[in-house]
């Protein structure tokens, strides 16, 4: 997909992303604490189903689950040398649920080790994370990248860069925020923007981070200094945690897609759900989105 592909579609409206996936996969049968990029590839049904029913309840890019499919998140199962093998294998699951009935991006994700000098992350090390990962899925054939829940400004930027030096696919970069927009890496969400559109992003938002109640104003911020389409795609609501340590969210499909229908309103193009959704989130979201 070209970036004038990419502007052609945003141009007939918002455009609806998915919902959340680990948490399905977990209600599907997944255990907790194991590698999920490794675990799919072993068990793809309940990944195939999802993405379909996200489909049919009108996504119209669907995530591949790579998101923590780079050498430092697989070196945690023993699988750091396989980025490759991996990455083109969830890209082919993802673009058999889609079967040519939506757009695949390409997902990938903080290492969760900030830049030095807060932390101990190199740029060039982190530069190579990404281009690894990145050119293990343009070559496996994803139609778009995604940069999300993101920790802070300068990794997204090292993102950026790496998927600019390896492809020309739309990039859309997603940080997680805290209430007041600031990142946890440093930078706030409206600073996110003006940095990154300059350096060339297809798209710019938030993810994760809390229920679509409380991001009016941040959303409000971010579009009057966007030069790019918006992203957003918040949790359920605000977790409550369960006994057995499973995060509980409150807010129904209903009241989730109207409190999206504002931040559509507020400058919002590309929707979906984060933690705590699943397909009937999409489809209520759907529903709401303007004609």
């Amino acid at each position: 997909m070209t970036n004038e592909a990419f502007q052609a579609l945003l141009a007939r409206g918002p455009v609806l992303l998915d919902g959340a996936t680990g948490s399905n996969l977990m209600r599907a049968g997944m255990p907790r604490g194991i590698c999920t990029e490794v675990w799919v590839t072993e068990h793809p049904e309940p990944l195939l189903a999802l993405q379909r029913d996200y489909i049919a309840a009108g996504s119209q890019i669907i995530y591949a689950p790579t998101f923590c499919a780079n050498r430092r998140g697989l070196a945690r199962c023993g699988r750091e040398n396989d980025v490759a093998l991996l990455n083109r294998q969830l890209v082919a699951l993802s673009r058999e649920a889609a079967g040519g009935r939506a757009l695949v991006a390409g997902d990938l994700t903080t290492t969760g080790v900030p830049l030095e000098p807060a932390g101990t992350m190199t740029y060039h090390e982190l530069f190579e994370i990404y281009t690894e990962q990145i050119t293990a899925l343009a070559e496996a054939g994803a139609d778009l990248l995604v940069v999300e829940t993101m920790l802070g400004i300068d990794e997204m930027t090292v993102a950026l860069e790496a998927a600019q030096s390896v492809c020309a696919l739309p990039v859309l970069c997603s940080m997680t925020v805290q209430a007041d927009g600031s990142g946890y890496f440093g930078g706030t969400c409206v600073e996110a923007v003006e940095t990154l559109q300059e350096l060339g992003a297809a798209a710019v938002g938030i993810n994760c981070s809390t229920g679509p109640d409380q991001l009016e104003s941040l959303v409000r911020n971010m579009k009057q200094a966007a030069k790019v389409p918006l992203l957003v795609k918040p949790n359920a609501g605000m977790p409550e945690i369960s006994p057995e340590g499973e995060a509980i969210y409150s807010m129904g499909p209903a009241a989730f897609a109207q409190h999206m229908r504002t931040l559509i309103d507020a400058g919002a193009a590309l929707v979906g759900g984060c933690c705590g959704t699943d397909p009937r989130y999409i489809s209520a979201l759907r529903d709401v989105l303007p004609r």
